[in-house]
């Protein structure tokens, strides 16, 4: 089978990319890059830009299956009409190159929405752009995620420095809303499901979560746990959010443009609709502190963790 895979050069893309290749699938990888897809298993790979949708029909031209691995997390007002302008452009022009190509199955990887209250822009946006490639091929599948713990997760990463940086750790009113992060090597094995299994005949939503429900304080503490360091936790009685990412972002030396949008979307809970996922693609999930042990153990091969 022939399989397109957009962001390839990113955490998820380039660990999917050689499971589909030891699969017997044939990938082609589309990047504004091509240098920086450097993963195992990409075949060949296409330079273009889904905003401008430049040499996507040349991309997805043979293709079976189509990965759309792509997002955009700059916060709202920068560049041309803030990130979810740019996101709906960049789907709309793949969802039509898609059906022009005449691909049976996009899989798109998303993020979980709160079952009540108001989603962030964010969060937002990715129902919209689920909801365009739900559209775009018969086979379509959406998987929705939250946290993903994994070395090269920059939500992951991001918590883990925060851990690692600050002697006093500030957890701010949305400490007490709830998760189920999901480790990395399952989001792989459900996208490998979502691309090949023969059990998709129409266009679906899946949520994929992790065995553990816990609060972002908890998630918090299993990271100092597994750092093994003294972090007492300072409870806010506010989040200030705007403020406080900004502050955030310059301790862990992130952009703030994604450490603000990713912060809007802990002030609600975010929990799987249900979990037919694992079941429909034979997953075994791990554990939540299994996780984040891997996940610092592989880090660590590549970049020493002052906490450790």
């Amino acid at each position: 089978m022939e399989v397109l895979l957009t962001g390839a050069s990113g955490a998820i893309g380039a660990a999917l990319a050689p499971r589909l290749a030891d699969a017997g699938h044939v990938v082609r990888a589309y990047a504004r890059e091509p240098a920086r897809v450097t993963a195992r298993g990409v075949a060949a790979v296409v330079r273009g830009d889904a905003l401008t949708g430049s040499s996507l029909d040349e991309a997805l031209a043979g293709a079976d299956v189509a990965y759309y691995l792509i997002h955009s997390m700059e916060a709202a007002g920068q560049g041309a009409g803030g990130f979810e302008q740019r996101e709906r452009a960049a789907v709309g022009r793949f969802a039509q190159a898609a059906r022009r190509a005449g691909v049976r199955r996009v899989v798109y990887l998303g993020g979980l929405v709160p079952a009540t209250g108001r989603p962030s822009p964010h969060l937002s946006s990715r129902v919209a752009v689920e909801e365009a490639l739900l559209a775009a091929a018969p086979e379509a599948v959406a998987l929705r995620a939250s946290i993903v713990i994994g070395p090269t997760s920059r939500s992951f990463r991001f918590l883990v420095r925060l851990v690692e940086r600050v002697p006093l750790i500030p957890l701010p009113a949305w400490r007490e809303r709830r998760t189920q992060p999901v480790d990395i090597r399952d989001v792989v094995e459900f996208l490998l499901g979502a691309g090949t299994s023969e059990a998709i005949a129409g266009p679906l939503s899946l949520d994929v979560a992790g065995p553990d429900l816990v609060t972002y304080a908890e998630l918090v503490e299993r990271i100092r746990e597994a750092l093994l360091v003294e972090r007492p936790a300072l409870r806010l009685p506010f989040s200030l959010t705007p403020v406080a990412s900004v502050v955030a972002a310059a301790i862990t030396g992130e952009d703030p443009a994604l450490i603000g949008p990713l912060m809007e979307g802990l002030e609600v809970d975010l929990l799987p609709r249900d979990q037919r996922a694992a079941e429909l693609f034979g997953v075994r999930l791990h554990r939540l502190d299994a996780a984040i042990e891997h996940a610092l153990r592989e880090w660590e091969k590549t970049d020493l963790l002052a906490a450790r």
